[in-house]
Order: C-alpha cells, then sequence, then structure tokens
C-alpha cells in the first residue's frame, strides 16, 4: 500500500475507535497517523524512511522490508516502549491502532508481511491487490469516506467552536 492509504487506513481505525472511547479524537488521530507510517521505517523510500533516512537504512539492514516491522513482535514491542516512557495513554492507544491497521492493509497486498517475525512465513489475504493500482484507489476513497463517517461529530464540533 501506498503511504497515503496508510495514513487514511490510521486516520480510520483512529477515529472509529475514538467513537467507543472518552479519549481525545484529535491525539488518537495524530497517533494513529504516526503509527500508521512507522512499519514502513524498513523502506527507504517511504514517507518515514525518508524523514529518517538513517534510521530506516539501519533496520533494512537488519531485518530487510516487512519483516520485524510488520509483525507482532515490533507491535508488542512498541506497546511496553510506549507504556513505559509515555504517560498518555490516547497517544499509545493511537499509534498501535496506526500500526494495526498498517500490517492489515498490507496483508492484502501480494507481497505479505511477516507477522509472526522471526518466524518465516508470509501472512496475507487470499484475494490480494496491486500496490498503487485501481483497486488500491478505491480502498483509499472507501477509507476516505468512512474517515468521515466516523470523524462527523467532531467535525461538527469544530465547525460550531467557531
Amino acid at each position: 500500500m501506498l503511504g497515503n492509504t496508510h495514513i487514511v487506513g490510521g486516520i480510520t481505525a483512529s477515529l472509529a475507535f475514538a467513537q467507543i472511547s472518552n479519549d481525545n479524537p484529535l491525539v488518537l488521530v495524530g497517533a494513529g497517523i504516526v503509527g500508521a507510517l512507522l512499519p514502513d521505517i524498513c523502506h527507504g523510500g517511504s514517507k518515514i524512511g525518508r524523514t529518517f533516512p538513517i534510521s530506516s537504512k539501519i533496520v533494512n539492514k537488519l531485518f530487510g522490508h516487512r519483516s520485524f516491522t510488520h509483525s507482532l513482535l515490533f507491535l508488542f514491542c512498541i506497546a511496553m516502549l510506549m507504556n513505559t516512557f509515555i504517560p498518555y495513554k490516547a497517544f499509545t492507544i493511537g499509534l498501535l491502532l496506526g500500526m494495526v491497521s498498517h500490517l492489515i492493509l498490507d496483508m492484502g497486498t501480494r507481497q505479505g508481511i511477516k507477522l509472526f517475525f522471526p518466524i518465516n512465513i508470509k501472512v496475507r489475504f487470499p484475494l490480494t491487490i496491486k500496490t498503487g493500482g485501481k483497486v488500491e484507489k478505491f480502498i483509499f476513497a472507501g477509507l476516505c469516506m468512512l474517515s468521515l463517517y466516523f470523524g462527523y461529530e467532531m467535525i461538527i464540533d469544530i465547525v460550531n467552536i467557531t
């Protein structure tokens, strides 16, 4: 999946969670965007890889693409780090939601992910799509619509404040 699709996936997941929680939706969404991009730190051409090129190179040399950073182990490690160093629960939840959305979206591609790293098994859905193809554009549009649906109340509240 392309970076923009991952961003909208993180936004959608965060806004959906905001519907059932009392957490700050803006914090959830901001963290969800970061989390949606974070797994691609292993790819130098990704949005986050271009932002942090040295880190991206190191992670890619150590693990390759779509392995450790696309695994349940990485998700667990980030959760433990966040719980240890970041006291704000909404940020941690948003970050993890964004990461999970990233993993789910990448499981829909032909390349799949190594969800159970270090076990060398690729996981993908039975029906997959080509990254950047027409179906991904349809998925992107659907995620945008879902984001508007889940964010409607928040948007109305912001408009009514001004």
